[in-house]
């Protein structure tokens, strides 16, 4: 591959050479070892720490509670405070992110992400009290949503529009990795390590994500909006086989960004426009869904909502390490299937089954089957609950946010998004311990069958299928009207 002079490579957007050369990412100075499909496996990854970090530190309030409601003597309500005050800080994270990631580009957001992450961690390990630890969580929970709106985004502003599912999905099954081994270290270090110990440890990663974004690329898309088309190219030659698809692409990128920008205030008015409607009213509905289907309130509660029915701590921390485990290998197996099958076709398979699954698990609470010879029939339906959530519509609730939104509004729309999965989990999780006392535990596993429904009806009728469309097709289907699927 040639490399271009510099004096070729500043010349204004306008000239045809900027918009149709490839520039390799090596140098005389510089060279990438790696072809590109690994390289961007390798930023991938590294950016999807965030998730691994993110399931961690929501998930291992599930084994910790019990240690914290004993040091700090917690009532029902004040464990849903200490457990939901990481939500709150998720959703204004992920608001404040979007601006972030506009002014400083996505990479620099991710490492914001992740010292707030290592900060967090260790201030919620040091606290003296439940108010301290609800503070340091709420720090946490910045981190939290910051790291759910930028890295989706980042890894989809790098990928190929016939890998973007497969490799945004590194999100999801990070997350899955982080609750997994939070059930781990919850359910076989909870006599080893104090939960001051289980919260702090996070740090490690947080450190390790830090360093691994210094030598990754930034957003070739976001570059472009700053017209800094030379390093545009640079980064998209280093994720990209031929010169073709790095000339496609960015000029692409060009025609959409400038058209968007002749549109643009700038403000999140913007967001009103009428083109944009039916990207956000689906965009923000998969978002509420992802969450109104009970997967997290799973997560945190599965311990507490088993002993209370009567299962012994070490049961209820086991069956917690299987729900974790469940969601994990069912994310990576959507991840598989995700760009084959289809995001619609994929979460309307799954959801019915989710549905079914809690319609079961509510009679079998109904029935108080666990304190007798049924009590494997709880677990049972708990574990199909999770396949069929986690392996359906908790697939594609970070990924369509990430390919939906149009360049133009995709930060303020992303945040806006993470926002409404935070706010939609906030509302579930404080809620949880309150409608089981209210509903009773069957009465609330009915209550969450009836919204994995209206989930189903809403995905049925309002979500289109994304699969192998660019960013940029995606997006000319709003502006000529035909975003919705056709029945």
């Amino acid at each position: 591959m040639s490399v271009r002079k510099d004096d070729e490579l500043d010349k204004p957007s306008n000239h045809t050479a900027v918009d149709n050369e490839k520039v390799s990412y090596t140098s005389d100075e510089e060279t990438n070892f790696l072809s590109p499909d690994t390289f961007l496996l390798t930023a991938s990854t590294i950016a999807a720490i965030a998730g691994f970090l993110y399931g961690y530190d929501t998930g291992i309030i599930s084994g910790a509670l019990l240690q914290i409601t004993h040091d700090f003597s917690l009532s029902s309500h004040a464990q849903e405070l200490v457990t939901s005050a990481i939500l709150v800080g998720a959703v204004v994270g992920s608001i404040t992110c979007g601006k972030l990631s506009t002014i400083l580009g996505r990479r620099y957001t991710v490492m914001i992400v992740a010292a707030i992450f290592a900060v967090g961690v260790i201030a919620s390990g040091m606290s003296p009290n439940a108010y301290a630890l609800g503070a340091a969580r709420l720090v946490l929970g910045f981190a939290v949503g910051g790291a759910s709106q930028i890295v989706p985004v980042y890894i989809a502003e790098l990928a190929p529009p016939a890998k973007r599912g497969r490799l945004v999905t590194f999100f999801n099954i990070s997350i899955g990795l982080g609750i997994l081994t939070a059930a781990l270290v919850g359910t076989f270090l909870q006599d080893a390590w104090t939960w001051r110990t289980m919260f702090s440890v996070a740090a490690i990663p947080a450190t390790i994500l830090f360093l691994g974004m210094l030598p990754l690329p930034e957003s070739p898309r976001w570059l472009v909006s700053k017209k800094r088309l030379k390093e545009a190219h640079i980064a998209l030659d280093a994720v990209r086989e031929t010169e073709e698809e790095v000339r496609k692409e960015i000029k692409s990128i060009k025609r959409v960004h400038e058209k968007a920008q002749r549109k643009s205030t700038g403000s999140w008015k913007d967001l009103k426009q009428p083109w944009l409607r039916p990207a956000l009213i689906v965009g923000l509905g998969i978002a509420a869904f992802t969450q109104l289907s009970g997967i997290e309130m799973m997560i945190y509660y599965t311990p507490t909502f088993l002993t209370d029915a009567g299962f012994s701590r070490d049961a209820a921390l086991y069956s917690a390490l299987g729900v974790a485990a469940i969601y994990l290998v069912l994310t990576i197996t959507g991840k598989l299937l995700v760009d084959r099958i289809g995001r619609r076709t994929l979460t309307l398979w799954m959801i019915p089954g989710a549905v079914i699954s809690l319609v079961l698990l509510g009679f079998m609470f109904k029935l108080d089957a666990s304190g007798g010879q049924h009590g494997w029939l709880i677990v049972a339906c708990l574990f199909a609950f999770m396949v069929f959530n986690s392996g359906g519509i908790q697939v594609i609730g970070w990924l369509v946010g990430s390919e939906i939104y149009p360049l133009g509004i995709r930060e303020k729309a992303t945040s806006l998004h993470a926002a409404t999965l935070w706010g939609s989990n906030l509302l579930l999780t404080a809620t949880a311990l309150s409608m089981v006392n209210l509903l009773g535990i069957g009465g609330a596993m009915w209550f969450y069958a009836f919204l994995n429904f209206l989930g189903f009806v809403f995905i049925y009728f309002m979500m289109p299928e994304t699969k192998g469309r660019s960013l940029e097709e995606i997006e000319t289907s709003l502006k000529e009207g035909t975003f919705y699927p056709s029945k």
